[in-house]
């Protein structure tokens, strides 16, 4: 949420935030704000498909400051789209928004769109601190807000909605959290921060009731919208506060607001005040509009997330929402908010990248991936609604509770998914999102895969059936990936499925740079841990592989290089690829091993590295032997993992991929006959070319 205008308000007056000097606290972290903040202030790459392992290192730096003035964090992130659907419009604005920021960063301009796997890689290095974590099932706020004011202790975001919540221990915007500027002496460091209390707000306003402040926020604007005739209320009482009628900027609107709320005792006079000025022509209407809007600011005593952070329990609404096994994978942030929407709502949005805005939405590369997901979801087990291809409509157990959707006690996917009624009909899943460069809906059919099974049963489906489904859906044969390490086998298996569903078709030097940037993520995965999962004569000495490193590194690219927008879309197809098989990994409950995103792709490095190849280097001159050694054993696995299914109507889109790699087939064996005579190292495993490239064009 957020409250438009309260931010520059604040931050506008002196009054409102004072210096603390902080450390030796607990401290309720906002996780999606956080990772927003740190990505976009820092200046990392955003134009190139994201620097995941400088973002990493980032989130790393952040945690070890805290770390070093006794603070202790507990992450709480965002998870599904708000079941009320109130908020939905504003989603959509937002949306089309990234999308136009997304075209102008593809033209060299600015914008503010993160690459698609940051969230998964601030995940991940929370769960490699060991970082306390919970994920909410909708929106995250307001569950800050209940865990903040049970323990008293503050919060950090950037969401102006905490300027409002009733928080005993304040709230600290990011903008002023200076966590890279330590002070004090070692064993008595703090961070410099400001606090903002509404207290103090409420001082500075001749000692406001602070229940009006939710009052205040919905007749300014939040992302719930604002009632229609909240603008004539707000010319009224800036009449008869002695205003200028200036109430359409942000700024004085809230001034205007504060001033004129400040004089009633509590929200009930307030609001039969606002009854009396608008009169019989909907003054009664607006001042219960209001009213129910303000009780998305009731914090509750005791918040419903205290039970996972001191018990590792989990909160009886996830289990209320979701099937068994999904509820605790979601509560630790091993379920993708995708999954969350397409279950609860069969709504999802996929964010924009930065690509080629004339081609089609790189998403559409990974929808047979997409529609298994639905499959499992919905297929079995689903009512029979009227109409199939629309959003699921929320059951009448759907309340209000404290101004937060919740679902009913008795009700949840259980209730609403009946198992004992199973149609015919084509069960479908909304999808927004880009064509061109505006927003379009596209009702995506679920599908059904050959070893079905449908998520209630997922917590007793053996490992192996769930890992042979992922394998279905990506159309892998897993004893190609035999000499791979666990953790690269889904990054290989997409990599597969990218070339034969990609389109424009990925050309031969985009996969060897991607490839590339793969070898190079495990070379410095193997310096840090000094661990080689790879079947590899390591060298004695590996100075030659430092030095790799070193190389690569002064070869990336920055935003003033410019962009290869071509290359830039087919390496957004590989993320949305990547992207939707981790969301279908994590709904299987994760059958294949935890891949390292952070190492795995680096938006700056695979750009510099296709520079260097269009340029006529050639993969065998830049990298030494182990690291060749390495990219041969990925290659290989790429090349022979892939297998083509038989023709079906029911396989959405199989025969098209099969299709385009047929086409590709004279050029990559032409390019396997080049490297035949050129090899001057040994093979890997059986690889003696190491020039052999797949079926892919030019």
């Amino acid at each position: 949420m957020g409250v438009h205008g309260l931010t520059t308000f604040v931050e506008g007056n002196r009054h409102f935030l004072f210096d603390v000097k902080f450390k030796d606290s607990r401290l309720l972290v906002d996780g999606s704000s956080l990772y927003f903040h740190l990505y976009l202030k820092h200046g990392l790459d955003r134009q190139h498909g994201g620097d995941y392992d400088a973002f990493a290192t980032l989130v790393l730096e952040f945690l070890s400051a805290l770390q070093a003035c006794n603070i202790e964090p507990y992450v709480v992130l965002d998870g599904g789209i708000d079941p009320s659907n109130k908020k939905f419009g504003t989603l959509q604005q937002r949306l089309q928004s990234r999308v136009r920021e997304a075209e102008n960063m593809s033209q060299g301009r600015n914008g503010s769109v993160l690459p698609i796997l940051t969230r998964q890689v601030f995940v991940e290095v929370l769960n490699q601190r060991k970082v306390s974590l919970v994920q909410s099932l909708a929106e995250a706020d307001w569950d800050i807000a209940c865990l903040a004011h049970q323990w008293r202790c503050p919060v950090l975001s950037n969401d102006s909605d905490f300027f409002i919540f009733d928080l005993p221990g304040g709230y600290l915007p990011l903008q002023f959290f200076n966590w890279t500027n330590l002070n004090g002496k070692a064993s008595h460091c703090y961070i410099p921060a400001r606090c903002y209390t509404t207290q103090g707000l409420c001082r500075f306003y001749g000692g406001m009731n602070p229940e009006l402040l939710p009052l205040c926020a919905v007749l300014a604007g939040n992302d719930y919208g604002t009632p229609k005739e909240a603008e004539r209320l707000l010319h009224l009482v800036d009449r008869r506060t002695g205003g200028q009628g200036n109430t359409k900027s942000p700024f004085s609107r809230i001034d205007v607001l504060l001033r004129w709320l400040s004089s009633f005792p509590s929200s009930v006079q307030a609001l039969a005040e606002v009854k009396r000025l608008m009169g019989a022509n909907g003054g009664g209407g607006l001042s219960s509009q209001l009213k129910a809007l303000m009780k998305e600011y009731h914090v509750t005593p005791q918040s419903p997330l205290t039970c996972w952070f001191t018990e590792r329990k989990v909160p009886d609404e996830h289990n209320r929402t979701l099937p068994k096994g999904l509820s605790g994978a979601a509560t630790e942030g091993h379920l993708a908010p995708l999954v969350i929407d397409a279950l609860v709502l069969r709504r999802v949005l996929l964010n924009p990248q930065v690509e080629n805005s004339r081609q089609p939405s790189s998403h559409c590369c990974a929808t047979t991936i997409r529609q298994a997901i639905y499959g499992i979801l919905l297929l079995e087990g689903r009512p029979t609604p009227p109409d199939s291809s629309q959003p699921l409509k929320l059951p009448e157990s759907f309340t209000q509770s404290g101004g937060r959707a919740q679902w009913g006690q008795a009700h949840g996917p259980a209730a609403v998914l009946d198992t004992r009624q199973v149609s015919s009909a084509p069960v479908r899943v909304e999808e927004w999102d880009r064509l061109h460069l505006n927003l379009k809906r596209n009702q995506v059919e679920a599908l059904r895969l050959k070893s079905h099974f449908h998520v209630d049963t997922l917590s007793v489906v053996p490992g192996t059936r769930r890992r042979n489904a992922l394998f279905e859906v990506l159309r892998v044969n897993p004893s190609a990936l035999a000499h791979v390490p666990a953790s690269m086998c889904l990054p290989v298996a997409v990599t597969s499925f990218w070339l034969r569903e990609a389109a424009p078709k990925p050309s031969q030097l985009q996969l060897q740079a991607l490839i590339v940037g793969m070898v190079y993520g495990e070379l410095v995965l193997m310096q840090q841990t000094g661990v080689v999962y790879y079947q590899i004569p390591v060298p004695k000495d590996n100075w030659t592989e430092r030095g790799l490193i070193h190389r690569l590194d002064q070869n990336r690219l920055s935003s003033r290089n410019g962009m290869d927008v071509a290359a830039a879309h087919s390496f957004a197809q590989w993320q949305a690829c990547l992207w939707s098989a981790q969301c279908l990994n994590q709904l299987l409950l994760m059958p294949m091993n935890e891949v390292r995103f952070s190492h795995l792709f680096s938006g700056t490095m695979v750009h510099g590295v296709l520079n260097l190849l269009k340029k006529g280097e050639t993969v065998d001159r830049v990298l030494p032997k182990f690291s060749y050694d390495v990219y041969s054993v990925l290659l290989h696995a790429v090349k022979n993992c892939g297998y083509k299914p038989q023709p079906s109507s029911a396989r959405g889109g199989a025969g098209r991929g099969a299709e385009r790699g047929r086409r590709g087939r004279g050029r990559g064996a032409a390019g396997e006959r080049r490297g035949r005579g050129r090899g001057r190292r040994g093979g890997v495993d059986g690889i003696s070319n190491r020039f052999a490239v797949l079926e892919i064009s030019e």
